[in-house]
């Protein structure tokens, strides 16, 4: 099949690099082109940077092309002359209108990083770990105009567990679902594959993350609290404020005693154990303002004096 793909971050860029594997190996589909989103400024200089996707398919010497819309006639027609078989699209981050879904000969397929109906929307993954969902999975569907609400080709799951964060999360259902999306192009090219219908009144929205909700709440219950210091691992780290200035908590279990929310109960190299609005947090993994990432261990050992029980985190 003449495939086009259409991706974005590093989750998309193995689905991509799982896809050019498989034609090596005599799967017989080819890659005619890529799309991606337009390069965004990034790091200190905020300069323009290529997407993961742009990379890799810029290294196959795969054409890339990155129109602002799909809603643009002359995007349209572009995709059009590409005469492609199938569309897979993974996290694009573009609507594709329903003339774009209706270019290719088999339509366009996704790969989606949810149980569907589940979690609907941009942000799957943290979402499931911070409902405390038991599991999670890859969802390959055939698209429609609406938001990730298409007919089911494809379902593989793995479990949540108690250690898993956002990304660690992540990075398995990216191999997860680079299988499942390799899986559903060999059904395809031995005919039409039937979709299972989404029950709309099971879904969820995922909504897009940012970085005012990583703030930490201490008036909310600690199980509550440990879940999100786990689903905003690696991005966007949850927060709090110590001395008035910025904490941040990239890992931590839940801890014994209560007191005022925000209020250090107590210091070990164990851990800081934090009130909360119902139990205790202990946080394990810190970072202070210019400094990197450490254990608490290392940081109860050089600042004890800055952690002294009674303090209160947030204020």
């Amino acid at each position: 099949m003449r495939i086009v793909f259409a991706g974005t971050p590093e989750f998309a860029a193995q689905h991509l690099q799982t896809l050019l594997d498989a034609g090596r190996q005599g799967a017989g589909h080819q890659i005619v082109a890529v799309y991606t989103q337009p390069d965004r400024p990034a790091g200190r200089g905020q300069k323009l940077a290529p997407s993961p996707v742009k990379q890799l398919a810029l290294q196959h010497g795969i054409a890339v092309y990155q129109p602002q819309t799909l809603r643009d006639p002359a995007a349209q027609a572009e995709l059009a002359a590409l005469q492609p078989d199938l569309m897979v699209v993974v996290a694009y981050g573009l609507i594709l209108p329903q003339v774009v879904l209706d270019t290719p000969r088999l339509g366009c397929i996704n790969s989606h990083a949810s149980l569907l109906p589940r979690w609907r929307g941009a942000a799957p993954i943290q979402r499931a770990v911070q409902a405390g969902d038991a599991s999670s999975g890859v969802t390959v569907m055939q698209m429609e105009a609406g938001l990730d609400t298409g007919p089911m080709l494809l379902k593989v799951s793995t479990p949540i567990t108690a250690d898993d964060t956002g990304g660690s999360l992540h990075d398995r259902l990216a191999r997860l679902g680079s299988a499942a999306v390799v899986e559903a192009l060999g059904k395809l090219a031995a005919g039409p594959l039937r979709g299972e219908v989404q029950d709309d009144t099971q879904a969820t929205y995922a909504h897009k993350l940012n970085k005012d909700e990583a703030r930490l709440d201490w008036s909310r219950p600690a199980d509550e609290l440990e879940r999100l210091v786990r689903a905003f691992n690696p991005w966007p780290i949850c927060h709090s404020t110590l001395h008035g200035e910025p904490l941040k908590v990239l890992a931590a279990t839940l801890g014994e005693g209560a007191g005022q929310p925000g209020q250090i109960l107590a210091a070990s190299r164990d851990g800081l154990t934090v009130a909360c609005g119902e139990g205790a947090l202990r946080l394990t993994r810190l970072q202070l303002p210019g400094g990197k990432p450490l254990a608490f261990s290392d940081l109860y050992n050089s600042r004890r004096e800055q952690f002294a029980p009674g303090l209160v985190l947030g204020q």
